[in-house]
């Protein structure tokens, strides 16, 4: 029988067949456990090998019967309906699962040794301009309980770069208002420093000094930015709220928190950061993630060129 412990994703689907099910959860274990991936990663881990076990049925074979043949008919299929980067999401799920499985001596191939990412275009992310940021922040009205709060999110998301489940899942022990910097915990439970610029610091005291203490009612909580239950928020809530004052403020583009984080690293870069300060600041453990930046750096040279070169 297969069981779960207390940080486990839950009890996985009971007709699954326990040829499937025992290898499965000690992969989902080990994620856990030893390479301490997030609840989100892992949850995506989850659902990416649970779509292929139900593949795998189809064709009378298990996680640890199946072929090399058989992952690049279902990579293909999907292919029909996904975009290259979702694929290419479910293979790396694959891929590390087979490895992993190998390594235990489960298998004695792996059958994804040969099978290569989908080809994939990468564009710049989408990003607001300095002026759109200046509107956005400015939307909150700062005399309400809420507003303060939302200030304070969109500061901090703006001046740290953080991704959203950082930002909603962030601890007060994590703020150091005295250094200026927030710790965080990362992909991959790696932990990293972030400056926090004067004015996100400011909008953090005035919030957990004003309106936070008002917010935990009689519960506690070490969550820093709560609800209206005094609880932490959740992702889809600040994704809300962040389209709630991009109304505010006549921002006619899509907005989401990614933009924000964005938007932090492309004016890093429009004002003269390091491509590595960036990764680092960022959290992205390689340096090939970061490098979708690299056209905002490189206009910054031009420009750069341009003005200060007497042939510019």
């Amino acid at each position: 029988m297969v069981t779960t412990n207390k940080q486990s994703l839950g009890l996985l689907p009971k007709e699954l067949s326990s040829l499937d099910a025992k290898p499965l959860q000690m992969f989902l274990d080990q994620l856990w456990l030893v390479d301490g991936l997030a609840k989100n990663t892992r949850s995506a881990y989850r659902s990416d090998l649970l779509a292929f076990v139900a593949y795998c049925a189809q064709q009378n074979q298990t996680l640890l019967t199946a072929q090399a043949s058989d992952i690049q008919l279902y990579l293909a299929q999907l292919l029909k309906n996904q975009k290259a980067s979702s694929v290419n999401r479910k293979r790396s799920a694959l891929a590390h699962f087979f490895f992993w499985s190998q390594q235990q001596l489960l298998r004695s191939d792996n059958p994804m040794a040969q099978i290569k990412s989908m080809r994939q275009s990468r564009h710049l992310p989408f990003s607001l301009s300095e002026i759109e940021i200046e509107a956005l922040l400015s939307a909150p009205k700062r005399d309400t309980t809420l507003g303060m709060r939302d200030h304070a999110m969109l500061e901090t998301l703006y001046a740290t770069g953080l991704r959203v489940s950082e930002l909603v899942g962030l601890k007060t022990i994590q703020i150091s208002l005295d250094m200026g910097v927030v710790k965080v915990m990362g992909k991959g439970a790696k932990e990293r420093l972030v400056p926090v610029g004067e004015p996100a610091m400011q909008a953090l005291l005035h919030y957990m000094s004003s309106a936070r203490p008002l917010q935990l009612q009689q519960g506690q909580s070490d969550v820093v930015f709560l609800n209206n239950r005094g609880e932490g928020m959740s992702r889809q809530m600040f994704w809300h709220i962040i389209k709630k004052y991009a109304r505010l403020a006549g921002i006619q583009k899509t907005l989401s928190p990614h933009g924000l984080r964005h938007a932090f690293a492309t004016h890093l870069l429009n004002h003269g950061a390091d491509l590595r300060v960036v990764q680092l600041l960022l959290g992205h453990s390689d340096i090939s993630t970061t490098q979708i930046y690299t056209h905002v750096a490189r206009e910054r040279l031009k420009r750069l060129h341009a003005i200060h070169h007497p042939r510019g």
